[in-house]
């Protein structure tokens, strides 16, 4: 089998790997970061994002192969090393961004993602943002609050729904 090397959450990782294993395989399976979640094997809940090379992916549509070299971010490697939570994990926790928590690590990396694209996103951008995260707790209202908060935002314009 061929060895795949790539940095996770700042460190070098490595592992063999077939050519059909799946990035969140190897992540949750070889590497033991169980953050990044499976929902639904067909790349429509969002629940597995990570960030590749600064770029938000879904792990269950890229080959673990695919990621030779590269920079990898998961959601175990959001916090700082002495666990304080990013501003996005605390706007989370602050504003009731989850409930379950299944679809809350690809949540949160889809949304540094987009507040790294766009740093003060409107409320409609940031539903439009993450159309390909499904949660089927929340009904994106506190998620769409808690980003809002993260990129310092007033959350009081967010119409209850």
């Amino acid at each position: 089998m061929p060895q795949v090397k790539m940095t996770v959450n700042g460190k070098p990782a490595s592992g063999e790997v077939e050519g059909r294993t799946l990035l969140v395989e190897f992540l949750r399976e070889n590497l033991g970061l169980t953050g990044t979640h499976v929902g639904c094997d067909t790349s429509q809940c969002g629940a597995c994002v990570v960030h590749v090379d600064g770029k938000a992916v879904k792990s269950c549509t890229m080959f673990a192969a695919e990621a030779e070299g590269a920079e990898v971010l998961t959601i175990e490697g959001v916090a700082a090393p002495d666990g304080t939570m990013d501003a996005v994990q605390q706007a989370f926790q602050e504003h009731h961004g989850l409930q379950c928590g299944f679809c809350t690590p690809g949540m949160v990396m889809s949304a540094r993602a987009l507040l790294a694209e766009n740093p003060t996103p409107s409320e409609a951008e940031i539903r439009d943002y993450l159309e390909g995260n499904i949660c089927r707790c929340t009904g994106y209202h506190n998620i769409v609050k808690a980003i809002m908060a993260a990129s310092g935002q007033d959350v009081s314009t967010i119409a209850a729904e």
